[in-house]
């Protein structure tokens, strides 16, 4: 078996620091609508997931219910997603996303794009390249984050 890569101390601590600072940049395009960062993701899933339970948007965005309630709340007042019965349970609800909604979710995605792809204007070959071969193993770092932190 080929030596496996481990990860030092060190370097955990660098891609950690890495991750924060380019969620810092990408959390601005949030904030310029005037959502917060987990109010921006929350829309984010609805509109791409369609309607949705609270108690499943809460298992992906791993929030507890009392926080969820209080995120779709904020966003049910800006008009961005509306509550609706759940045809399958009448009882129970769905939460959907509204036209305004998917025009700030597109908004947010499209200044989120612009950032990073001026970030990597900036890079050299040498360094985007590396970046491009390594996408898999960062979708799977992510996978393995939202793993570990769901309830």
């Amino acid at each position: 078996m080929a030596d496996e890569p481990t990860f030092d101390a060190e370097s955990v601590a660098r891609l950690r620091r890495v991750i924060a600072r380019l969620a810092r940049v990408l959390n601005v395009s949030s904030s310029s609508e005037g959502l917060s960062p987990t109010q921006a993701s929350v829309l984010a899933v609805v509109a791409y997931r369609g309607p949705l339970r609270p108690a499943e948007l809460a298992e992906i965005e791993a929030l507890n219910p009392t926080m969820l309630s209080r995120i779709v709340g904020k966003l049910v007042e800006g008009g961005l997603v509306r509550r609706l019965p759940d045809p399958a349970d009448l009882r129970a609800a769905q939460v959907e996303v509204t036209d305004a909604g998917l025009e700030v979710d597109e908004r947010i995605r499209a200044m989120r794009n612009e950032t990073v792809a001026k970030i990597l204007d900036g890079l050299p070959e040498e360094t985007t390249s590396p970046l491009l071969a390594a996408l898999p193993a960062l979708e799977a770092l992510a996978n393995g984050l939202r793993d570990d932190i769901a309830p």
